[in-house]
């Protein structure tokens, strides 16, 4: 049975923490590391419940994209979620790692893993890594659809693609507009319209688009834009965090034991539709 230092050695393999941006809180955030390890569950969010569905299963390891702890903090008391979130993981016996920014710039990485789940060829990184020779790390992905699809048909995929959420998916565009070169950015990704614009592409899938950047971003170009929850666009990187772990179980003979959650976290719950969409200057004009 592998200890739990050398399971995080494998996933330092997999996703390096010098990978990981300067203010990111990467690795372990409790755990013994000469405690031994079984199970390994992965995740997007370490809230309480999937620390919950880890306790079920009797996981002693669990693995999150989302940090418990991005900024610092001098108490891990049970007054608070987080505080309870480390005590429901300690008293159980279970461990908690984060691979944050360190997998977003892997390859294959969080953007790869979308790129794949919305039926893109990925032909290299939005924004590539300047310590990379090869050229293949990076944040984001440039992607190709093959064939090309109208809008309203490459949203549809999209939607189809990723876990459902309460909010799905919304789309800024010409519904019939062909889409064949795309850009991708798991999680949060409006602070890149720029590098966006530059590489040419006819659309743009990410998540947390905020209305002043996208506004501008869709009088500035005629790139349309795909908005999904954040949740969602980060989800699918767990089958790819499950898989680099299995094949490196396999390879040192360890008897590891993984399985990817489905609790929804995203903190969306409900959608309510409007009775009518005005689409236009010219439709509102029209019903005035």
């Amino acid at each position: 049975m592998p200890k739990l230092s050398d399971v995080i050695s494998a996933l330092e393999e997999l996703y390096p923490p010098r990978w990981a941006e300067s203010w990111d809180a990467v690795g372990l955030v409790c755990g013994d590391p000469e405690a031994e390890v079984s199970r390994v569950l992965f995740a997007v969010d370490p809230v309480q419940a999937v620390v919950d569905e880890a306790v079920e299963w009797g996981a002693d390891l669990v693995v999150t994209h989302h940090p418990l702890y991005l900024r610092g903090t001098t108490s891990v008391a049970a007054t608070g979620f987080k505080g309870r979130v480390v005590h429901t993981l300690i008293r159980a016996g279970i461990a908690l790692h984060v691979a944050h920014t360190n997998a977003d710039h892997a390859d294959p990485g969080v953007s790869d893993a979308l790129a794949e789940a919305v039926g893109l060829r990925v032909l290299g990184p939005l924004i590539p890594d300047p310590t990379d020779p090869a050229g293949r790390r990076g944040t984001g992905r440039i992607g190709v659809l093959e064939p090309p699809l109208t809008l309203s048909a490459f949203a549809a995929q999209v939607a189809a693609g990723l876990p459902p959420t309460a909010a799905g998916v919304r789309v800024a565009g010409d519904a019939e507009q062909l889409i064949g070169r795309v850009a991708v950015c798991g999680g949060s990704g409006d602070s890149f319209f720029a590098e966006v614009r530059a590489a040419g592409v006819d659309a743009y899938v990410t998540a947390d688009l905020r209305h002043h950047p996208a506004s501008e971003a869709t009088e500035a170009a005629p790139v349309a834009l795909v908005d999904a929850a954040h949740w969602a666009t980060e989800w699918p990187w767990l089958e790819f965090a499950e898989r680099g772990l299995t094949a490196a179980a396999e390879k040192h003979g360890w008897p590891l034991e993984t399985k990817v959650s489905h609790v929804v976290t995203d903190p969306w719950t409900a959608h309510a539709p409007m009775t009518a969409v005005v689409s236009s200057a010219d439709d509102r004009a029209a019903r005035l």
